[in-house]
């Protein structure tokens, strides 16, 4: 098995459902399965030794995880609940006070020349 081989193998087997939903919780009558959103990529490349090329192989894998909410289960009732992304907030918070700050100085400077 070659290296870019052996790469892609352990690939699909880190990318599994088992990342994707945790192991289910039970307390109090209450079962939660956390969810998680999984991202994932690859690359790699092989070639043979040539009269003036040297040859070689490598490759690389990246995966990222972030969780996205859990399902709640009471009662035969099963539930979403989503979780909190608070980076998301605060930087969405910015990026709407910059603009708002932006066009405020846009504004006073027309006021201005008028």
């Amino acid at each position: 098995m070659t290296q870019v081989d052996n790469i892609l193998s352990e690939a699909r087997d880190t990318l599994t459902v088992k990342r994707v939903f945790g192991e289910p919780l039970a307390h109090n009558g209450i079962t939660v399965i956390p969810a998680a959103a999984i991202r994932g990529g690859g690359g790699g490349g092989e070639g043979e030794a040539g009269a003036d090329t040297p040859g070689g192989a490598g490759g690389g894998f990246g995966m990222s995880a972030r969780p996205v909410g859990a399902y709640q289960i009471k009662d035969d009732e099963v539930t979403w609940v989503p979780a909190a992304d608070t980076t998301k907030v605060i930087v969405l918070g910015e990026v709407v006070a910059i603009v708002a700050l932006l066009v405020l100085r846009s504004v006073l400077k027309r006021r201005r020349r008028a």
